[in-house]
């Protein structure tokens, strides 16, 4: 199976952006971000999501909630809103797709362990993130999402889709006890 394949299997909800050229851009986006960092697909099941505080929970598993929980989030907007209140369903998707994607380079595996990287200790991810992001041809609308997910973007008004994805990331992140 080749590295496009084994991400679709790791990652199903890429296949959930409508709109073509976003889709490869995310399925890209994460290719670079693995060849980059030296990982296979697989290695996501494998490493934590956090190395904050020790978890049960891979890479892969968080990615997928924090998808789920905004499109969920979008689908209750759209059906009790009936649109007054609207997100962009492909740019939720995909900025929950890659809100962590920089943490392929913020993190390397040594003797068996995780640990930040040289380059993870002098940039966060969602600064290597944007990077991966902006030379994969994605556009800012979710390069925002990335930039402001954590608490690098608390300074800054985030976009609706930003907020959503921020609360679901941190409502994983809060509520698993590590």
């Amino acid at each position: 199976m080749g590295m496009r394949e084994e991400l679709l299997r790791v990652l199903p909800e890429i296949e959930l952006i409508e709109d073509d050229a976003l889709r490869e851009g995310v399925a890209k986006t994460w290719e670079d971000g693995l060849v980059r960092g030296g990982w296979t697909p697989e290695d996501i099941e494998r490493m934590p999501f956090t190395l904050a505080k020790v978890v049960d929970i891979n890479f892969a598993q968080h990615v997928r909630s924090v998808t789920t929980i905004c499109l969920r989030v979008y689908e209750t907007f759209e059906e009790i809103y009936q649109g007054k209140l609207s997100l962009d369903r492909d740019t939720i998707i995909a900025g929950a797709l890659l809100h962590d994607v920089g943490k392929l380079l913020e993190m390397e595996e040594k003797d068996g362990e995780f640990r930040k990287s040289a380059e993870g200790k002098l940039v966060r991810h969602p600064f290597s993130g944007v990077a991966l992001a902006d030379a994969n041809g994605i556009p800012a609308t979710v390069q925002h999402i990335i930039g402001t997910h954590s608490k690098e973007g608390d300074p800054y008004k985030r976009t609706p889709e930003s907020v959503v994805v921020h609360l679901a990331d941190f409502m994983n992140f809060d509520t698993i006890e590590g």
